[in-house]
């Protein structure tokens, strides 16, 4: 369904699906925010006149008030304004006219909307629970379509050379958690790089870091952060290559130079399910050690045949940790950084919480995940197989006489 710019002069860009009219408006301060508006909110501006709709954000209050209408009805008879529910109309109401009024009331924005979603939102499970409603396979995508993705718009990242780092034009790092790089001259451009700070268990603050594939020409970045962060480990859960690139071998087979790092491979142990690397990085006299395991069985926006493989990573990381002598977050990619990305850290602060209080909030963790880097776990099938994990793991919980 088109929609009506709030512009004199409407540009060609300004357009709205039928499914929450994301508005792209090339006029800044004068568009809507790109994402679905909430419900209806009446606003009562005479007693027998009542209009539902949401006031234009880039206008001050005042004796007008610019407000973009979707439904209006009057209670008598003789209506001056037909309009049938649904209707898109744009117009100014002059308010020094209509006497007096009901004060306006502030409207939520629908960033709004979505953060004090993602922020409240909460479904806790105990162990029993979680056994049951991991078998509840309609359910759990009812709730999770419920979920707001918090994706982010290009125009809330006006960075130069910004979308040549982007392996997808869609998948962008929220602004309030991305990470800068610090580099000499403190450009902007020289500090972009498409990854969030990601807050973990019990809050704790920057516990990982989730990120894209490196690309070609972002793997110099990729190794500026893991330097920047004095990151102990990555988990990479991608393969190179699933029918087109998702990722560029970014580490050397033995030694390799990326900007000014040297990087050697130390050693490589082969498992099963996982490779793990023992790289070093160094810079000038610094040397430091870093953890890189390889989880490649995981297909792109599916799920893996066994929750078993994944547990198994888990349970390796929380060994590399022990054994770590920085403590900076661990950073986890997959392609985009946040199908795969989401559901590893996700497991894992399930894990931690299903460990400690013998119960588990997985809607709360997506949600907490979602408010970092938009669109966390990807699909309902990620999140039923995300229920499916945690269940396998508080089965074994009680199996070893945990809770």
């Amino acid at each position: 369904m088109a929609g009506r710019c709030l512009q004199p002069k409407p540009c060609t860009a300004c357009l709205s699906s039928d499914r929450g009219y994301p508005w792209h408006c090339s006029s800044p301060g004068l568009r809507l925010p790109q994402t679905s508006f909430p419900q209806p909110i009446p606003v009562s501006l005479l007693p027998d006149l009542r209009v539902e709709g949401a006031l234009n954000p880039s206008v001050q209050p005042g004796p007008n008030l610019d407000i973009f209408l979707w439904g209006f009805s009057s209670k008598k008879p003789g209506n001056l304004f037909p309009c049938r529910r649904g209707s898109n109309v744009s117009l100014m109401l002059d308010m020094s006219s209509l006497g007096s009024v009901e004060p306006i009331q502030p409207i939520c924005t629908p960033r709004d909307i979505t953060l004090k979603f993602l922020r409240t939102s909460s479904h806790v499970l105990t162990l029993e629970e979680l056994q049951q409603q991991a078998q509840s396979l309609t359910q759990l995508q009812e709730e999770f379509s419920k979920i707001p993705p918090n994706f982010v718009s290009p125009e809330e990242l006006e960075i130069p050379g910004r979308a040549s780092k982007d392996r997808y034009k869609t998948i962008l790092p929220n602004p309030e958690s991305r990470v800068c790089l610090r580099r000499a001259g403190n450009q902007e451009e020289n500090s972009y790089i498409n990854a969030n700070y990601i807050t973990g268990y019990a809050g704790q603050p920057r516990e990982y870091i989730a990120t894209q594939g490196p690309m070609l020409n972002t793997v110099t970045d990729f190794w500026e952060m893991v330097w920047q962060e004095e990151t102990p480990l990555i988990i990479m859960i991608t393969k190179l290559q699933e029918r087109k690139e998702k990722c560029v071998h970014y580490w050397p087979e033995k030694e390799g130079t990326y900007g000014r790092f040297t990087i050697h491979v130390q050693g490589v142990s082969d498992c099963v399910e996982y490779v793990i690397r023992d790289l070093s990085i160094q810079l000038e006299g610094e040397c430091r050690q870093v953890k890189h395991i390889l989880f490649p069985s995981w297909p792109d926006q599916q799920t893996p045949e066994s929750a078993k493989p994944l547990l198994h990573l888990v349970s390796k990381v929380e060994e590399t940790l022990q054994a770590a002598a920085r403590p900076g977050p661990i950073i986890v990619h997959c392609s985009a950084g946040i199908g795969r990305t989401g559901c590893f850290i996700a497991t894992r602060i399930g894990c931690q919480q299903l460990k400690d209080k013998g119960e588990v909030d997985i809607l709360g963790i997506v949600c907490h995940l979602r408010i970092d880097r938009g669109g966390m776990i990807q699909t309902s099938e990620q999140y039923q197989f995300l229920h499916h994990t945690l269940a396998l793991y508080a089965s074994q919980l009680l199996e070893a006489g945990g809770h």
